[in-house]
C-alpha cells in the first residue's frame, strides 16, 4: 500500500461470483478502492446500486431538470453539494475512488476511462446518484426469474434508441435501454416485480421486437456485453441510467465525469428501501 494513496499496488485477488454476492457493499467498494475492476452486477446482492454522473456546478440545474423531465431513465436518488466527496447514501464512501471504472469526458467526447478520478476533482462540481435497473436483479433471482447476465457471468447488453427524451436546458438526447433475456414464461413476474421498483427505473419501457427501439442487432450492444438468449427467452427492455451518458454525447458539456456503463457505484442502502408494497 503506497503512503501518498492508501491504495493496494499488488493485483486484487480473484473471487468468484458467490463471494461477489455475498460481500457488504463497504467491502465490494473497498475491492474496487484497491484495484479490482469487474462490473458491478451481481455484487453485494441485496444493496441498491446507482449511476454517477459529475457535472460543473454551471450545468446542475440543466441535470435537475434533465432528470425531473425523464425520471424513468433518470430517477434521481441523491444530489450532493458542489465538491463533496460523499452522499448520504453510503456515508463513509468515496465517490472519487469507490467505483471499479469511470469515464471522463470534454466538450462530449470520452477521453479516459480511470480507476479513480481523485486528481481530476474541483470544489464546483456537484454529483447526480441515478437508480440502477442492477437494483432489481435480486429481486428477480427471488421471484425465480432467470437472469441470464448474471448466470453468464457478463455485463448487461445496453442499447442507444430511437426513442428521443425530453430536452432540458442545454441537455437533450436519445432514451438507453437495458436488455435482459426472459424466458417467454416469466415475463409477467418480471414486469411484476421491476414495476414495484420505480427508484431504480420500474417496469420495462418495451418488450420484445427490439427493431420498435430501432435496435437491429441484439448482440451488438452499445455499451456491455452480448448475453446469449435461450430460444423460448424474450427481450426485454428497461430504461438505463447510462441514458445521460448519450446526452453529454450529444450536448458537449466542457466536462464531465460519469461511471463507465456497467461499473456502479454501490451504496449501503438496501434494495428493499425502493420497493413498493
Amino acid at each position: 500500500m503506497t503512503a501518498a494513496t492508501g491504495h493496494f499496488t499488488q493485483p486484487p485477488a480473484p473471487f468468484s461470483t458467490l463471494e461477489a454476492a455475498q460481500s457488504t457493499p463497504a467491502e465490494a467498494r473497498q475491492r474496487y478502492r484497491s484495484g479490482l475492476t469487474a462490473p458491478t452486477t451481481g455484487w453485494a446482492a441485496g444493496f441498491t446500486q446507482a449511476n454517477l454522473v459529475i457535472l460543473p456546478q454551471d450545468w446542475a440545474f440543466d441535470m435537475l431538470l434533465f432528470a425531473q423531465r425523464n425520471p424513468q431513465p433518470v430517477p434521481l436518488l441523491d444530489v450532493t453539494e458542489p465538491g463533496a466527496i460523499s452522499t448520504g447514501l453510503a456515508p463513509s464512501a468515496d465517490l472519487r475512488t469507490d467505483l471499479p471504472r469511470y469515464r471522463v469526458w470534454r466538450n462530449g467526447q470520452l477521453v479516459d476511462e480511470p480507476k479513480n478520478v481523485t486528481s481530476l476533482w474541483r470544489d464546483d462540481l456537484v454529483t447526480f446518484l441515478i437508480g440502477c435497473s442492477f437494483s432489481f436483479e435480486t429481486a428477480l433471482q427471488q421471484a425465480g426469474v432467470r437472469v441470464r447476465n448474471i448466470e453468464q457471468g457478463r455485463n448487461v447488453s445496453m442499447f442507444r434508441t430511437n426513442v428521443a427524451c425530453r430536452p432540458a436546458g442545454r441537455l437533450s438526447g436519445p432514451l438507453v435501454v437495458s436488455m435482459r433475456p426472459i424466458p417467454a414464461t416469466q415475463v409477467v413476474t418480471a414486469v411484476q416485480v421491476t414495476a414495484r421498483m420505480p427508484q431504480v427505473h420500474g417496469a420495462p419501457v418495451h418488450v420484445g421486437a427490439p427493431q420498435g427501439l430501432g435496435i437491429t442487432n441484439l448482440l451488438a450492444p452499445d455499451y456491455g456485453d452480448p448475453v446469449d438468449a435461450d430460444e423460448d427467452d424474450v427481450p426485454v427492455f428497461w430504461a438505463c441510467g447510462v441514458t445521460p451518458q448519450a446526452a453529454l454525447l450529444a450536448s458537449r458539456p466542457p466536462f464531465a465525469i460519469t461511471h463507465a456503463p456497467g461499473y456502479m457505484f454501490i451504496t449501503d442502502v438496501p434494495d428493499s428501501a425502493y420497493r413498493e408494497p
